[in-house]
């Protein structure tokens, strides 16, 4: 005789992408999972994970009874320092070494399944994790595919094997790279108008047709459409017309962003104190920033992969030091490339009662504060919605991967950064700087940054388009498999 039985409580194991504004922003989805009550496992690296141990002390992932963490073999060196990775190693290890691994984790969740840790019942993986799509194949388990990059640096990536047949990528030789020929206008992408090719990703301008990471990117967006849905971290109102063409390629795509803001709605203490910085935070600039003058700091941060050379440094610090205004920049382990970090004395001199240099800290927390009028950011999408969400405009010098188009949308899109060129000198930054701080066009972007700091309020609002999506994404896709089934 048929019955009515209540499958288990919904399981969703999350992994992340090796990188850290990946699993920063993963792990503020599982968080919101785990609000809406789902067990949660949280899978790092074993390099990442012991890591997080250094920077964060041994009772940083113990979690809760429903929400834990496991580690995963991934074939890096043991961190000898605490530096990351390139982004080409990582992908690579993740890549070759992490089908096995996450396998066998799966197969040990499956034998271990009991009233305190149910079956798998769905993985949320990074788009850019393509093993875990095979993992979840392998395993019979759905799988959703999140994206932590902008909508439009997807966009971008998705129309890079076209752009092949086309023959405007690789290019010829280097000399592309300088004459005009990255000015070309790319007409035809859905939901990108007036995009040119220097405002793709930059994995576009190779020279060599078998590169790795332009590859690499083909296949994580031509296997966007194995997930049984698609999220990205972003809001309606901010992408919308990339978005409405994902619409059309995709069965269910789900904006939720800002996840920060989602989560700011949630009273829950213990998920509050879980963090994932792969670096100690310095907290003393946060008292620093108290002794400052409301919207009089220039915050300085470029991520935690994103290097620079000696040289550029000195620019960089010479630029502030001759703009006059105050600034908190961090510097981490591993950023400079080459030597050491080491700052002229005059620098020093000058700027020793208004300059505060740190290795790492609470990013959103200094966002926020009232003294921050400005951030000179490197355009990973991870910094630059966090700086929507706190009302900031921003100074752009993009590196690599999708933080040229980043860079494109923040400057001429949404009206809030100016962009920094390439060959950073003193004088130029002096000069943005003040712009950014004082100037007529600095005023402009910041009733922009503070417009769309208000609609990215209204997005996580209880009846905010990001809410009803994160309540959608749970009821139509994640707990599809969960619900009263006849037996």
């Amino acid at each position: 005789m048929a019955s009515n039985i209540l499958v288990d409580k919904p399981h969703a194991v999350c992994i992340p992408h090796p990188a850290q504004s990946h699993i920063t922003s993963m792990l503020k989805l599982a968080k919101l999972l785990h609000y809406k009550g789902f067990h949660i496992t949280f899978v790092n690296t074993e390099f990442n994970h012991k890591r997080l141990l250094k920077s964060r002390g041994p009772d940083a992932l113990t979690g809760l009874p429903d929400f834990r963490f496991e580690s995963i073999p991934d074939g890096f060196p043991p961190p000898d320092e605490n530096v990351t990775h390139d982004i080409y190693a990582i992908c690579e290890a993740s890549r070759k070494n992490l089908l096995g691994p996450i396998n066998d984790l799966l197969d040990k969740l499956d034998d271990t399944a009991s009233s305190d840790v149910p079956p798998v019942t769905y993985i949320v993986s990074d788009g850019a994790m393509p093993v875990a799509i095979d993992a979840a194949a392998m395993h019979e388990i759905p799988i959703a595919l999140f994206y932590t990059i902008s909508a439009c640096s997807f966009m971008g990536t998705t129309q890079f094997q076209a752009l092949k047949e086309k023959g405007l990528t690789p290019l010829k030789d280097e000399s592309f790279l300088t004459n005009g020929y990255l000015d070309k206008v790319v007409d035809w992408i859905p939901g990108m108008r007036d995009i040119k090719l220097r405002d793709l990703p930059s994995f576009v301008r190779t020279t060599d047709p078998n590169d790795y990471m332009f590859n690499f990117c083909v296949e994580c967006a031509e296997r966007a459409s194995e997930g049984s849905a698609v999220i990205f971290h972003t809001f309606d109102a901010l992408e919308q017309e990339v978005l409405t063409a994902f619409y059309s390629l995709f069965p269910r795509v789900y904006t939720i962003g800002p996840l920060q803001l989602l989560l700011n709605q949630m009273q829950d203490d213990d998920l509050n104190s879980i963090g994932c910085n792969l670096w100690q935070e310095e907290v003393q600039c946060l008292k620093w920033l108290d002794s400052q003058r409301p919207n009089s700091v220039i915050y300085v941060n470029f991520g935690s992969i994103a290097v620079a050379t000696k040289e550029q440094l000195i620019e960089f610090g010479m630029g502030l030091s001759k703009s006059g205004h105050p600034f908190l920049w961090i510097i981490r382990p591993g950023m400079i490339t080459g030597d050491s970090t080491i700052l002229p004395p005059e620098f020093t001199e000058e700027t020793k009662e208004r300059g505060f240099i740190s290795s790492w800290c609470p990013q959103e927390e200094v966002l926020n504060h009232p003294s921050v009028g400005g951030f000179l950011t490197h355009c990973g999408w991870g910094s630059i919605i966090e700086s929507i969400s706190s009302g900031v405009p921003m100074l752009c010098w993009p590196s690599f991967g999708d933080q040229q188009t980043n860079c494109r949308y923040t400057c001429t899109e949404w009206g809030i950064g100016m962009e920094i060129d390439s060959v950073v000198t003193r004088e130029k930054l002096e000069t943005q700087v003040g712009e950014l701080m004082d100037g007529e066009e600095g005023k402009k972007m910041k009733q922009k940054a503070m417009e769309w700091k208000r609609l990215a309020l209204e997005a996580t609002r209880p009846s905010g388009s990001s809410t009803m999506n994160l309540d959608k994404l749970v009821q139509e896709v994640l707990l599809s498999r969960n619900q009263i089934c006849d037996v």
